[in-house]
């Protein structure tokens, strides 16, 4: 890659989600060639929000490169109220190799990456989660094996996860129709920038509010929770809302008979997903999961290595 740190797909160019990609499908396949790669590096990992996937895929991503990582909780930093951001990234540089954050204002890994003269990873903020999407494509890939003529239906939140794939479909070329209740469609300035920039790979980008029409003949269907960490207190609220968006075995039977079901967990089952979808055989949602290990070390590869 070009750049030095990780903070949102729309950063990347087509070819380096590609060649991001093509590593990660190689480091799945030949683990122990690359058992060295990182050796003797440091991975600081700060953790301001509740982690099972983003904690243990980079944990152990690092370990199998040869490297090794120091977990940082709000305990020890609580970035910009105990120390500030810029603090925190002037020590970091001088003692390891590379920072993920995994945080809540987008503007925290973004200022961190601004003052820190090693890589900055995004593993998740309100506004974008690229690692998540990366995995996301890779399984896709393993599933479809090329993104042309591809629909991505994401059914729910227009969050971070809707974002992030986005980002990703206009890059890689696929038609992805996001469907979700009004008043929570993606933000503004990310339909702005994919607006601006699918005619470069024939992308097609659509909002709707009607989550049968977003399935219809689609090749994936994606859902997330309704509420993302943060919004707890809301949970009720939004399951009156979001009732008519959950993925069932009748929607999703609108979908092609080969589509393939992703959700990024974790899963609230009978809330945005039914039981019966995300343990079908059509369900791709562990595997997904298992990507995010092939693909962290790809990232760290490529910034660290």
């Amino acid at each position: 890659m070009k750049r030095k740190d990780l903070l949102s797909l729309r950063d990347l160019s087509t070819q380096e989600i590609r060649e991001l990609l093509s590593s990660a499908f190689d480091i799945k396949r030949n683990p122990a060639k690359y058992a060295e790669s990182l050796k003797g590096k440091a991975l600081a990992l700060i953790f301001e929000k509740p982690s099972l996937r983003t904690r243990v895929s980079f944990d152990v991503a690092i370990h199998q490169l040869g490297g090794y990582s120091v977990n940082l909780t709000p305990a020890e930093i609580n970035l910009g109220k105990r120390e500030s951001v810029s603090d925190v990234a002037k020590n970091l540089e001088r003692m390891v190799q590379g920072i993920m954050v995994r945080t809540f204002s987008h503007n925290i890994v973004v200022e961190m990456a601004e003052q820190a003269r090693i890589p900055v990873v995004n593993g998740l903020t309100d506004f974008s989660h690229p690692c998540q999407a990366l995995a996301d494509y890779m399984t896709i890939l393993e599933a479809k094996e090329d993104f042309h003529n591809l629909k991505l239906a994401y059914v729910g939140d227009g969050n971070n996860v809707a974002h992030s794939l986005i980002f990703g479909a206009v890059r890689l070329g696929l038609h992805i129709v996001v469907s979700t209740p009004g008043g929570f469609e993606p933000e503004a300035e990310v339909l702005e920038w994919a607006l601006f920039n699918i005619a470069q790979t024939g992308s097609k980008v659509q909002v709707t509010h009607d989550p049968e029409s977003a399935v219809d003949k689609a090749d994936v269907v994606y859902t997330d929770v309704w509420a993302s960490m943060g919004q707890e207190a809301d949970l009720e609220r939004r399951r009156e809302i979001f009732l008519p968006y959950r993925v069932d075995e009748a929607l999703l039977g609108r979908a092609k008979p080969d589509a393939i079901f992703m959700h990024c967990l974790p899963a609230h089952r009978g809330d945005e997903v039914t039981s019966g979808v995300i343990d079908s055989a059509r369900s791709v949602v562990f595997q997904q999961a298992e990507n995010r290990l092939h693909i962290q070390k790809a990232i760290l590869l490529a910034l660290m290595g």
